[in-house]
């Protein structure tokens, strides 16, 4: 595959999906993403994002009732739905993950430090989400990313009494370019880019 071929499979040809072919994705197919998407930094490697892969008929059933109307459909249609959540307690496991500076999980712990390290848990999970989508676009699967539901019913079902919040969902599978929208418009560098 040429540079160009995997630029188009990442960004110029991907598309976010609404609609989805019943083929299932396997378990290892999952572990594979994960285990790609893990090696995009993060500050300090905090790697404060968690994955739940909801797929089985009671798990979705569960995530349906913090869905937005819209995003219903395409949900309960995919073969999987990953809730993209963050661990506010991310710090905890510094001490492996960042063995270079024992001092670093003091930076984030006690509640005086609690907005900064809710605030590094979630810009650093978005990071990861990112990696998330490209690991999976790079696999063969197509992705349907969704901010619609409701965040204090989707913790409540799938991480009540945890440290975990949620984030973003993205829907997986084979998608369906026939229930594709138009591609939409980016904006230009000279709109979007300042050179300082």
């Amino acid at each position: 595959m040429s540079l160009n071929d995997i630029q188009d499979r990442l960004f110029r040809q991907a598309r976010s999906h609404n609609g989805w072919h019943p083929e299932p994705v396997p378990d290892a197919r999952l572990r594979e993403l994960y285990e790609l998407m893990i090696w995009g930094p993060t500050s300090v490697n905090c790697s404060p994002a968690r994955v739940v892969f909801v797929r089985t008929p009671e798990a979705k059933a569960r995530l349906k009732d913090a869905l937005s109307p819209g995003n219903v459909d395409k949900a309960m249609a995919a073969p999987v739905v990953a809730i993209l959540a963050y661990d506010t307690r991310f710090y905890e496991e510094l001490p492996r993950l960042f063995p270079h500076n024992p001092a670093v999980k003091t930076w984030f712990e006690g509640e005086a430090k609690q907005g900064f390290a809710e605030t590094t848990a979630l810009r650093n999970a978005s990071l990861q989400g990112g990696y998330f989508i490209l690991a999976a676009r790079l696999l063969g699967l197509d992705c349907g990313p969704m901010s619609g539901f409701d965040a204090g019913k989707l913790d409540a079902a799938f991480f009540a009494g945890s440290s975990l919040k949620s984030n973003f969902l993205c829907a997986l599978g084979y998608g369906d370019p026939s229930k594709l929208f138009a591609r939409s418009p980016r904006l230009a560098f000279d709109e979007a880019c300042t050179l300082a």
